[in-house]
């Protein structure tokens, strides 16, 4: 189960409750669409070295539109489709990065 929430800051708080019974508090990173489906990609908020950082990749089911309707995270099983989420995530990155340097080069 998640519960996903607005922090004091605006920024997209995602608790998961874990099968362990452990709860994790995630930061949002973005929402990925793969093959006509959502999937979510959040960075847990766990105590360690600050440049290894790890992003968990869940299903995402419901409107994600509207937090008050609680939209499902889903495990992902499969693993060819974990693949093309994980790829997706890479391009997600790069285009950020992309970004970044047109930024540098208007100032």
């Amino acid at each position: 189960m998640a519960d996903i929430s607005n922090n004091d800051e605006g920024e997209i708080v995602v608790d998961l409750d874990l099968d362990d019974g452990t709860t994790v508090t995630c930061d949002f990173v973005t929402i990925l669409e793969v093959d006509g489906k959502n999937y979510i990609a959040l960075t847990p908020r766990i105590e360690g070295d600050e440049d290894d950082i790890d992003v968990w990749f869940y299903g995402l089911e419901g409107d994600i539109e509207d937090l008050s309707k609680e939209p499902e995270l889903i495990y992902i099983e499969d693993d060819e489709v974990y693949e093309m989420v994980t790829e997706a995530f890479d391009e997600y990155l790069d285009t950020l990065e992309y970004n970044e340097m047109l930024a540098e080069d208007d100032d």
